[in-house]
């Protein structure tokens, strides 16, 4: 089986949902007693603690846009059990920051089989999370690998299958759309040809109306007979208008949605090409690597700027001591921005900016500089 996870922003009905607050006619009752709930705080009250560690934090209120509180739908086996969606929430916390407060799994939902009239039912679990930075006291920014690295983490805890990612699963969708809406567009179609030949057909013999004169002959009543036409005229005109204008909202629906998979395609080509290049091509690879190992750079740099500000006494710390606080602090920094301890070790292989880091924090000033930087080069490689 596969799985999926995917966060939005809570809906105001979300504990009377997940926690079955009153009675639902999509589910069924005599499944209900199967579902597993858990709760460590309510929306409302998170909510009011989280706007206040942000005014706390940061001296300001939460933005009104924001979206402090968010919810996953998580698809899960029958099996699932409430620890392993435990396990996925620290997980969650530990690598994303971000904090599970409520739990619900169901099993009472699905649907019934059109042709064999079997029940299959839609095993999954809603989490409820805090959705705020505790360092900012302002909402977690995650960037797009991140979103990827919930569906791994989702995966891997749930041992199931990792859903298609990205740009596949959207371009799936879009595909999907455009083949319902061709679906609808030829039902109207078909409804519209069928109006038109109505007009055409013997029911329009109906709308005469003919009587009988003192001899018996039938003769059509004109006046009548006009306004019934003028009514079936009207009443199909009207009709008519109505189909001809969902026909071109139709059609201008599947233009769009093509215009839009056409665009996911081309996406999802240049990413193969891409992951292609960087494997094949050593000039790309390098310089793809490049960038990122950059990145990495910047984000020490960064770190341990703001670090040197926060350590009290940082200059009465001997050698070792410097060495040890700057090994906590990239420790501290590979786990908060997800960067492998690899790209950590790999910017430090280089000297100059070992050397250039590694004075940020006062470590290797003295006339044993070389060694010093390969005391802390040897200690990263180990920590490895």
């Amino acid at each position: 089986m596969k799985t999926s996870i995917n966060f939005k922003a809570v809906k105001s009905d979300s504990e009377i949902h997940n926690f079955r607050k009153k009675s639902f006619d999509y589910i069924r009752k005599d499944l209900t007693h199967k579902n597993e709930y858990w709760m460590e705080q309510k929306i409302a009250d998170r909510l009011l603690k989280i706007e206040a560690f942000c005014k706390e934090k940061s001296g300001r209120k939460l933005q009104k846009n924001a979206m402090p509180v968010r919810e996953a739908v998580v698809v899960i086996k029958e099996n699932t059990t409430m620890q392993d969606l435990h396990n996925l929430s620290k997980r969650l916390e530990e690598e994303l920051k971000i904090r599970i407060f409520q739990i619900a799994i169901h099993k009472d939902e699905g649907h019934y089989d059109k042709d064999t009239k079997e029940w299959k039912p839609n095993y999954h679990a809603n989490l409820v999370a805090d959705w705020q930075d505790l360092q900012t006291g302002k909402t977690l920014k995650h960037q797009s690998f991140h979103y990827s690295k919930m569906q791994d983490l989702a995966a891997e805890c749930l041992e199931m299958e990792r859903g298609v990612s990205g740009s596949l699963a959207r371009l799936e969708a879009v595909e999907f759309k455009i083949k319902k809406k061709e679906e609808d567009l030829k039902i109207l179609e078909e409804r519209y040809q069928e109006m038109q030949q109505e007009m055409e057909s013997k029911k329009s013999e109906e709308l005469i109306v003919k009587e009988s004169d003192f001899l018996g002959f039938q003769k059509i009543k004109t006046d009548k007979t006009i306004e019934n036409y003028k009514k079936a005229i009207k009443t199909n005109n009207i009709q008519l208008l109505k189909n001809k204008t969902e026909l071109e909202s139709k059609e201008k629906q599947i233009v769009e949605l093509k215009t839009n998979i056409e665009s996911l395609k081309k996406e999802v080509s240049f990413f193969k090409s891409k992951n292609s290049a960087l494997l094949t091509n050593e000039t790309i690879f390098a310089v793809e690597k490049k960038k990122y190992l950059d990145s990495v750079e910047n984000t020490l740099k960064k770190a341990i700027l703001q670090e040197s500000i926060n350590i009290p006494n940082l200059q009465n710390l001997n050698d070792a001591e410097r060495k040890d606080k700057m090994i906590e602090l990239l420790e501290k920094t590979s786990k908060e921005n997800q960067i492998p301890f690899l790209a950590i070790e790999e910017v430090f292989k280089d000297s100059h900016k070992a050397t250039y880091l590694l004075s940020l924090l006062g470590i290797g000033k003295s006339n044993k500089q070389s060694q010093e930087v390969e005391n802390v080069q040897s200690t990263i490689k180990s920590r490895r």
